[in-house]
């Protein structure tokens, strides 16, 4: 039988490397142009999505993945009904009363 070696005495753990910071949580992107700022409401209804710009007199309206955008005049949209059933009727309500989405210039 061979004698034990004597035990190395045991080297110094190495430091931690330090960890990469993490990166924010990016936001939900807007799915506006940049252009236009801010809208003074926005939201979703049934798979429909709209933002109103009163700055701009712009209504945008996302619905099925295509972006549709309105003049709206001298409307202050402030908010957004949708008709239950198959079709997409939308109206909008502003200072003036009920907008039928019909009713304003669409420009693309």
């Amino acid at each position: 039988m061979k004698p034990m070696e004597p035990m190395k005495p045991m080297e110094p753990m190495k430091p931690m490397k330090p960890m990469k910071p993490m990166k924010p949580m990016e936001g939900t992107k807007p799915w506006w142009p940049e252009d236009l700022g801010a809208p003074a409401t926005s939201g979703a209804q049934n798979g429909m999505k709209y933002a109103f710009f009163p700055e701009k007199r712009r209504l945008l309206i996302e619905a099925n993945g295509q972006v549709s955008t309105y003049d709206s005049g001298d409307h202050r949209i402030g908010g957004v009904s949708q008709a239950d059933g198959g079709g997409q009727s939308v109206t909008f309500t502003s200072q003036n009363g009920e907008v039928d989405i019909g009713s304003l210039k669409k420009l693309g």
